[in-house]
């Protein structure tokens, strides 16, 4: 997968010393499945954009169960943008769902104060994110379960297999039972 930094260094607005200092400051790690990122409570200090594998954000209420908020499979970026826009700690967790290779930016570099980005890169990425959250706010509010597992599928086409049934359960809001039977049911339409 091409990299965030390979998409900034082809910008010709920025300055060769701007990007030699993004270039500085971003760390390539990879992350084995399971590995926690980023836990609730603590400061937003990373964004993560993911070249190889799938990462996902989620909440877990008082009952201990979780609420998955998004994915991220590769050239998606994930983070907590109203903690890093407020300043506050995190309402949500990060994870690896599968063996990953990320980027890690830093929150102070990636400030869009800083110009190291070109405002037209970093909105494209930002505004893909956002789509996709309005998008689902609405379904969840509107929309019938299948309609919902159908924008899952359209909207994370790449991941659909990859990912247990019950953290797409999870992240439609829904028993895992709930959307064994919708799969059912639209298996035998076909």
């Amino acid at each position: 997968m091409k990299s965030l930094l390979d998409e900034i260094s082809n910008e010709k607005s920025i300055s060769s010393e701007k990007l030699q200092l993004l270039k500085s400051s971003v760390v390539i790690k990879h992350i084995a499945k399971g590995e926690i990122l980023r836990r609730k409570g603590e400061k937003p200090e990373k964004f993560y954009f993911v070249k190889k594998g799938c990462l996902r954000s989620y909440a877990i209420d008082e009952k201990g169960k979780e609420h998955i908020f998004m994915f991220a499979p590769e050239g998606w970026i994930i983070g907590d943008i109203e903690s890093h826009v407020k300043n506050m700690p995190t309402q949500l967790f990060v994870d690896a769902i599968e063996d990953s290779e990320i980027e890690v930016f830093d929150k102070k570099i990636i400030n869009l104060d800083t110009q190291l980005l070109q405002p037209k890169l970093a909105l494209d990425k930002l505004t893909k994110r956002v789509a996709v959250l309005q998008k689902r706010i609405i379904l969840l509010m509107s929309a019938t379960l299948q309609e919902r597992y159908l924008d899952f599928i359209q909207t994370y086409p790449e991941i659909v297999q990859r990912v247990p049934q019950k953290m797409i359960a999870s992240y439609l809001g829904v028993t895992p039972e709930a959307l064994s039977k919708i799969r059912n049911d639209l298996s035998k339409h076909k």
